[in-house]
C-alpha cells in the first residue's frame, strides 16, 4: 500500500491547483454524460416508444447504480490510493455513455446507463475527499464551489450538445460524442499527486487507518449534524433531479418550444444560474464563517425556502418575460447550496472516514432523491399531466430548507480522529 506524505509550500499549492483543475474538468464531463439522456427524451420517446415513466427510469438507472455502489467505493477510497480508483471509474462511465447510443429497447438503454452510475460512483465519492485533504477548512468552501461549479456547466452543455447533436445527426450520435472524451481524462487522473488524509488539518492518516466498516457506520449515525444535513440533502436532491430531468420536456409541452430550442434555453439558464449560484454559495459561505460557524446551513436553508415560491412561479407562467427570469432565480437558489452543503458533510467527520461519509451521503441523497423524482414525476404526469406533477419539486425545496435550518441546533466542528 502506498503511504502518501503531506506536501508543503509552493509545491503543495501547485499540486493542489493541478489536482483541483483536473478533478473539476472531470466533474464537468461527468455532468455532460449524466444529463445528455434528458436532453433527448422526446426523440427517444418518438423512436423507441417509451412512456414517460420509462423515460424517468432511464434517467434513474444511473442514479440507482450510482447510489447503491457508492458505499463500496467510499470504503475502498478510505483504504487504498484514491486516484487509481478514480481513473478506473472515469474510464468505465465514458465507455458506458457511448454504449447507450446503441440501444434498441428499454433494457438496452437502462443497463448502460446503470454502468455510467457505477463508474461515476468511484469519482463522486473520492474527489471531494481529495480536495478536502488539500484545502484547509477556511478555504474549503470556495475550493468545493469551484469543483461543483462544473455541475451546472456540464449539465447545461449536456442539454445543449444533446439537443444540437440530436437535431443534426440523431440522438445516438449525442451519446457517442460526449462519452468517449472522458477516456483521456481518466489517464490524466494518474498524474495527480495525492495528499495525505487529514493534511489540510495538520494531521497525517495512513491509508487503511480507518476504523472497521461497522464502527464507521456507527460513527456516522451518531453524528447528528451529518444525519440531519443528509436528510435535508435528500429533499434538495429530489427537487433538483425532478426539475432538471423534466424541464426541457416541460418547455416543449407547455411553452411550444422545439427540442433544440428547449434544450438551448434551459441549458443557457442552467449554466448561468448554476455557475453564479455555486460560486456565490462557496465564497459567501466562507465569508460568513467569520461571523457564525453555522454560515453554510443558514445560507442553504434560507435560499431553499426563498426559491420554492419562485419555482412555482416559473412553472405556472406561460409568459417568457416571467418564466425565463423565474427559472434563472429558482436555479440560482438551488445551486447556491452545492458548495456549502458538501463542505458541511466533509467537515463534520474525521479525515480517515471522509470518503465513506461522502459515499453514504451519496447513497441516501440519490437513492431517495433524484433516483426517485424523475420516475415519480413521470408516473404522476401520465395520470395528472406534467404541470401538476412538477409541483412536487418546490414542495421538497420547502422540506429541505426547514430540515437544514433545524440542523443548525446540532452542528459540530470537524472531527480529526476516529475511534474504533
Amino acid at each position: 500500500m502506498v503511504i502518501t506524505q503531506p506536501i508543503a509550500g509552493q509545491e503543495n499549492r501547485r499540486d493542489r491547483r493541478i489536482a483541483l483543475a483536473i478533478l473539476t474538468v472531470i466533474n464537468f464531463l461527468n455532468y455532460i454524460d449524466r444529463y445528455v439522456v434528458a436532453s433527448v427524451f422526446e426523440p427517444i420517446k418518438r423512436e423507441l416508444h417509451f412512456s414517460d415513466v420509462e423515460l424517468g427510469w432511464v434517467l434513474s438507472a444511473f442514479m440507482i447504480a450510482y447510489a447503491v455502489t457508492s458505499p463500496v467505493f467510499g470504503r475502498l477510497g478510505d483504504l487504498f490510493t484514491r486516484k487509481y480508483l478514480i481513473a478506473a471509474g472515469v474510464g468505465l462511465w465514458s465507455c458506458a455513455t457511448a454504449g447507450a447510443g446503441l440501444a434498441r429497447s428499454f433494457w438496452q438503454m437502462f443497463v448502460p446507463r446503470a454502468f455510467v452510475g457505477i463508474g461515476e460512483a468511484t469519482y463522486a465519492t473520492l474527489a471531494p475527499a481529495v480536495i478536502a485533504d488539500y484545502y484547509e477548512p477556511k478555504r474549503r468552501g470556495r475550493a468545493l464551489a469551484i469543483f461543483y461549479a462544473a455541475i451546472p456547466a456540464g449539465s447545461a452543455l449536456g442539454f445543449v450538445l444533446g439537443g444540437q447533436l440530436a437535431h443534426h445527426f440523431g440522438w445516438r450520435v449525442a451519446f457517442f460524442a460526449v462519452g468517449l472524451p472522458g477516456l483521456l481524462f481518466a489517464l490524466m487522473t494518474l498524474t495527480i499527486r495525492e495528499p495525505a488524509r487529514g493534511a489540510s488539518e495538520g494531521t497525517t492518516v495512513r491509508p487503511g487507518a480507518a476504523p472497521t466498516l461497522l464502527a464507521t457506520y456507527r460513527m456516522l449515525w451518531a453524528n447528528v449534524t451529518y444525519v440531519f444535513v443528509t436528510m435535508g440533502f435528500i429533499a434538495y436532491t429530489f427537487a433538483m433531479g425532478g426539475l432538471v430531468g423534466w424541464m426541457p420536456a416541460f418547455l416543449e409541452r407547455y411553452d411550444g418550444m422545439t427540442t433544440v430550442r428547449a434544450n438551448d434555453v434551459f441549458g443557457t439558464l442552467t449554466v448561468a444560474a448554476g455557475i453564479v449560484g455555486t460560486l456565490a454559495g462557496g465564497f459567501l459561505g466562507d465569508y460568513l464563517l467569520r461571523y457564525t460557524k453555522n454560515a453554510y446551513l443558514w445560507l442553504s436553508g434560507l435560499s431553499l425556502l426563498a426559491g420554492a415560491p419562485i419555482t412555482v412561479l416559473a412553472l405556472a407562467s406561460r409568459e417568457p418575460t416571467i418564466f425565463l427570469p423565474a427559472i434563472f432565480v429558482a436555479e440560482f437558489c438551488l445551486f447556491l447550496n452545492t458548495g456549502p452543503l458538501n463542505a458541511v458533510v466533509v467537515g463534520c467527520v474525521a479525515a480517515e472516514i471522509r470518503a465513506t461519509a461522502m459515499a453514504v451521503n451519496i447513497l441516501f441523497i440519490h437513492a431517495l432523491g433524484d433516483a426517485l423524482s424523475p420516475p415519480i414525476i413521470g408516473a404522476l404526469s401520465d395520470h395528472f399531466g406534467l404541470f401538476r406533477a412538477s409541483m412536487v419539486a418546490p414542495a421538497m425545496m420547502l422540506v429541505s430548507g426547514g430540515v437544514l435550518l433545524y440542523a443548525i441546533r446540532f452542528q459540530t466542528t470537524t472531527a480529526t480522529t476516529a475511534r474504533t
